[in-house]
C-alpha cells in the first residue's frame, strides 16, 4: 500500500530482555500471506500476531481488536508523540500502526510475535529492531496471481488491475527479505514458512538465553 507519510524514527528497541522472535512477513495483496499466517497462528500457540490500530472507520463485519484496535485520530497522534509505535504511516487519509509496547511486552515474556505488514513498514521495523526475521511471500507467477485476485470476486476489473500494478512494485522488494517462499502450494508454503520459525528458534544463542539453568549446569 503507498503511504503519504511514515514514521521516520530511528530509537532502538526498549533495552528489556528479549526471549522472543519478531516475525515480518510480507507480500503482495493475493500471495496468500493472510492464509499461510492463520494457519500458522492456528498451529503454534507461542505465537502472537500483532493487530494494528488505525484511524479509520470499521467496515461491515469487522470487529474492533480482531482485524483492528480503532482509535480516533486525537488519540493516534498522542500516541505518536509519546513514541508508542513501532512503525506507523498515513494511508489515504487514516493513520495505521503497530503498537511498540505491546510487542516488548509480548517478547520479553517468551512470546514470538508475527507482523503482517508491507515493505515500506519492514523498512521501519528493521531501523527500529534490525534483528526481526523477514518473510517475503510471491505467487508462482503474474498469471496465478492475477487469476487469484480476480476469483475473489470483490473487486472490479479496474481494482485487479491496480492491485496487479501495486504488486509489481511490492515484489521488487522481496530481496530485502532474509527468507522467500513461493506459494504455489499452500501446504508446501506453509511448511516452509513453519520451518523457518522451527530453525530460527534452534539458534544456539537463542537456546543458552531461553534454557539458561540446563546450558549452565551442562556446559558450566
Amino acid at each position: 500500500m503507498g503511504l503519504n507519510k511514515a514514521n521516520e524514527t530511528t530509537k532502538p528497541f526498549s533495552a528489556i530482555s528479549m526471549n522472543g522472535h519478531l516475525y515480518i512477513v510480507a507480500a503482495p495483496s493475493g500471495a496468500g500471506k493472510t492464509t499461510l499466517v492463520r494457519m500458522l497462528l492456528a498451529d503454534d500457540p507461542c505465537l502472537r500476531l500483532s493487530i494494528s490500530k488505525t484511524t479509520r472507520s470499521p467496515r461491515q463485519g469487522e470487529q474492533n481488536g480482531r482485524e483492528y484496535h480503532f482509535v480516533d485520530e486525537p488519540t493516534f497522534l498522542a500516541q505518536i508523540e509519546n513514541d508508542e509505535f513501532l512503525e506507523w504511516a498515513k494511508v489515504h487519509g487514516n493513520y495505521y500502526g503497530t503498537s511498540r509496547r505491546w510487542i516488548e511486552t509480548q517478547m520479553a515474556t517468551g512470546c514470538d510475535v508475527v507482523l503482517e505488514i508491507d515493505w515500506q513498514g519492514a523498512q521501519q521495523v528493521r531501523k527500529v529492531f534490525p534483528e526481526a526475521i523477514g518473510i517475503f511471500i510471491l505467487p508462482p507467477s503474474r498469471a496465478a496471481l492475477e487469476k487469484r485476485l480476480s476469483q475473489r470476486g470483490t473487486d472490479s476489473p479496474e481494482t485487479v488491475a491496480r492491485r496487479l500494478a501495486a504488486a509489481r512494485e511490492e515484489m521488487r522488494h522481496a530481496g530485502e527479505f532474509g527468507y522467500v517462499i513461493i506459494n504455489e502450494d499452500l501446504q508446501q508454503a506453509y511448511d516452509s514458512l513453519k520451518s523457518i520459525i522451527t530453525a530460527s528458534r534452534l539458534r544456539y544463542e537463542i537456546q543458552k538465553q531461553r534454557h539458561a539453568a540446563l546450558f549452565s549446569s551442562l556446559l558450566g
